[in-house]
């Protein structure tokens, strides 16, 4: 099985003994790791106790035209060799999707990727496959498929009517993969005060919106964007695939607690290079944080001090929910529909809020620094917050805020009422939604935009940004259990965005 991103193509491996010098050729377009292949399976086919004739042998992988990568064919270059030899059943390898690779002592060892590579195997009707035990669990996950695991390929051939002695192996050490965090053991009961914050934190769980908010260092930005995902609704069986399939290709999913059923949470260090954030590599397209966050929360601290072709090669996927990376032999194309959280200081030495008495900067470092984060960028963020810090007077309030639990079931209740408004449409919140569907099913009536008219006449708002009000007024009808948005509701979103007009 050859993946590209998470789209997967099935590849027959061919072997023939030919007249010759004796030797291992492989062809049909592999890469390196493929190519080495053959120093791996020749060692692991004489430590199970093969010998192979003294003849030339050549292995295809067909199709030829298609590019070959990583380790997970050295199970299928093995078994197929043997098959060509008379030394296992030839139709029993050839219904077998095989995914794993080769020690040198014959042990077969697990390779990132087998959760998506199934799930495109069984889209094309295969059904049979072998895995290393390793993978075994992530391989159980996908529903309708046979999987059978071994622990060496003397063990592997045997099941499919080999006769060879398994060699005794020390057991291995499977170590799962860290998979990072999801937030959710985090409690927005631990925010001091910030009310607008927590409401804004709301507002863009609900509708699904992308978030900045800029404020002095210890106003709250950080602790109130990690809770963000700990008040998302669950992800449903197709998006817990999808984001699963991610993390395995990217070999950071672990199979121990099943599918990743809540949403994920990625906050790259400022200094991060683009392709650890948009995704890329050099040999291997590989998801970078953007995909890892998908159907969850990427969070930017510290936003302007990123390199800015990474903030600016984050707009395409703010719009269209997918990365494609292009290269001269192809591209791959990765989902990345996140959640984008920002958190800015208002200036370099972060006290210019307020009267800004005790902010050091000149005007030109504060242009400077505020003009890292564009004008294209920002209009793609639906809500802008500017937070204060906050006094002792919250510090020793007895009151307690609400938990995450509360505000979650209110996110659930709004999201709740957003799929049944978008019932058959190609998309589930508010933030996703086409203004054309909304206008021509549910249009807001002139007295209801009355506020976001004005705005967009003075030139304060850009077409884009008038209709994200719009999209953040359903949000917030969605919250109050209103049926259409009214006045109040558009007022309502268009103050929660024109709090940071000051970042522009």
């Amino acid at each position: 099985m050859s993946l590209d991103a998470l789209r997967g193509d099935m590849v027959e491996v061919q072997a023939s003994f030919n007249d010759g010098l004796p030797g291992i050729a492989v062809v049909g377009l592999p890469d390196a790791s493929v190519s080495e292949s053959k120093q791996r399976v020749r060692a692991a086919l004489a430590n199970s106790g093969v010998t192979l004739p003294a003849r030339r042998l050549t292995v295809n992988l067909r199709p030829a035209d298609l590019k070959k990568v990583g380790t997970g064919f050295d199970l299928g270059i093995a078994l197929a060799i043997l098959a060509a030899d008379s030394r296992v059943d030839n139709e029993s390898t050839s219904r077998t999707v095989h995914l794993a690779e080769l020690g040198l002592d014959g042990r077969l060892q697990a390779v990132p990727g087998v959760l998506p590579a199934i799930l495109a195997a069984k889209r094309k009707t295969n059904k049979e496959f072998m895995v290393a035990p390793g993978n075994l669990r992530e391989a159980q996950m996908v529903a309708g498929v046979t999987v059978r695991a071994a622990e060496s390929l003397a063990e592997a051939a045997n099941l499919h009517g080999g006769e060879f002695a398994v060699p005794p192996l020390p057991p291995a050490d499977i170590q799962p993969p860290s998979a990072g965090t999801t937030g959710a053991s985090l409690d927005l009961r631990d925010v001091a005060g910030q009310e607008e914050g927590r409401w804004a934190l709301e507002v863009a769980a609900a509708g699904g919106h992308h978030l900045l908010m800029t404020g002095p260092p210890g106003a709250g930005k950080t602790m109130l964007a990690s809770r963000l995902s700990g008040i998302l609704p669950d992800l449903d069986e197709e998006a817990a695939e999808e984001v699963s399939a991610i993390h395995s290709v990217a070999g950071i999913f672990d199979p121990s607690s099943g599918l990743m059923t809540r949403p994920p949470y990625q906050d790259p260090h400022h200094q991060s290079t683009a392709v650890a954030v948009i995704g890329g590599g050099r040999r291997v397209a590989k998801p970078g944080a953007a995909s890892l966050a998908h159907r969850g929360v990427l969070f930017l601290d510290e936003a302007p001090e990123f390199d800015r072709r990474v903030l600016e090669g984050l707009r395409q996927p703010l719009e269209s929910g997918t990365l494609h990376i292009l290269r001269s032999e192809g591209g791959s194309v990765f989902p990345a529909r996140f959640q984008l959280v920002m958190a800015a200081n208002p200036c370099p030495c972060g006290r210019g809020t307020g009267k800004a008495l005790r902010c050091e900067c000149t005007p030109m470092q504060k242009r400077r620094y505020i003009s890292k984060l564009s004008g294209p960028l920002l209009d793609r963020v639906d809500l802008q917050l500017e937070l204060f810090p906050v006094g002792s007077a919250h510090l020793h309030d007895d009151s307690v805020g609400e938990s995450t639990a509360e505000v979650a079931r209110r996110v659930r209740a709004a999201r709740a009422r957003q799929i049944a408004r978008f019932a058959g449409c190609a998309w589930t919140t508010n933030a996703e939604a086409e203004i054309p569907w909304l206008r021509a099913h549910h249009a807001l009536s002139r007295a209801a935009t009355v506020d976001a008219d004005r705005t967009l006449e003075r030139g304060m708002l850009s077409l884009r940004g008038y209709h994200r009000i719009i999209r953040v007024a359903w949000t917030i009808a969605d919250l109050r259990g209103v049926d259409v948005p009214g006045r109040d509701e558009v007022l309502a979103a268009l103050l929660l965005r024109q709090r940071g007009e000051g970042m522009e």
